[in-house]
């Protein structure tokens, strides 16, 4: 048998998976501090902006970090650090958004936001300025961010920061923004809500929806219950809420 690797983190989507219609139940987050009790590590990794973060979710001080605007931003509550790991967007890009009657946008530190109708007249608007910029679906949203930033390059460099290989760390989603963090991960689940793609790829899906399914998870790992087995794609052969066997 190959040698075991314990779990040290859960990284986990904001919205869709531990929060419902932008809170976090408060069940939710008691499972959560139990975890973090357990002495591994919690990170959250989301689409959104920071700033909007902060001002709705008071439970960010439990995690260690917060990947936010889809791996272009890092925020580290002990020390209310704040890290831009990518670059803001070109203001010409903005404003030839505008010209061409997309609406509604949202800019953060480096993300730009609008809705999944417009997604179009973005790619077009890329094209046509020859801007190094990709799109990221997240289900009724499109995100625009540098080339090659995403969940799985902003939560490595957490994870690289923190000490954590990504071969021992538990990732859970619901979207299409998802994918390249559940895809680093040693082990990945989908709550039961998630789309059709994520549970496809998952290797586990939780029975229940939204935080009570990232609950059901954190309550199989603080009981020592096996999760399911991995799918072929997965280097890991088995997990146990303790160990994952490679």
């Amino acid at each position: 048998m190959n040698p075991v690797l314990p779990i040290l983190a859960l990284a986990s989507d904001y919205d869709a998976t531990l929060a419902f219609e932008g809170k976090i139940a408060p069940h939710t987050r008691d499972a959560l501090a139990r975890l973090k009790a357990s002495t591994r590590k919690l990170l959250l990794v989301t689409g959104r902006e920071l700033e909007d973060l902060l001002a709705i979710a008071p439970e960010i001080a439990l995690f260690d970090c917060t990947v936010a605007e889809n791996g272009a931003v890092l925020y580290w509550p002990s020390r209310r650090h704040i890290e831009s790991i990518a670059p803001p967007p070109p203001k010409q890009f903005l404003e030839k958004l505008r010209q061409r009657g997309v609406q509604p946008v949202s800019v953060g530190r480096s993300i730009v936001s609008t809705k999944q109708p417009n997604a179009g007249t973005v790619q077009e608007t890329i094209a046509d300025m020859g801007l190094a910029l990709d799109i990221i679906f997240n289900r009724d949203s499109v995100m625009v961010l540098p080339a090659g930033v995403n969940k799985a390059t902003g939560l490595t460099r957490a994870l690289r920061e923190l000490g954590v290989p990504a071969a021992q760390v538990v990732a859970v989603g619901d979207a299409e923004n998802d994918e390249a963090f559940l895809r680093l991960c040693g082990f990945s689940v989908a709550v039961a809500n998630a789309i059709p793609r994520i549970k496809q790829l998952a290797d586990m899906t939780t029975e229940q929806e939204h935080g009570p399914g990232v609950v059901e998870l954190v309550e199989k790992i603080l009981a020592g219950e096996p999760l399911r087995q991995p799918s072929p794609r997965n280097p890991l052969c088995g997990v146990s809420s303790t160990h994952l066997e490679k």
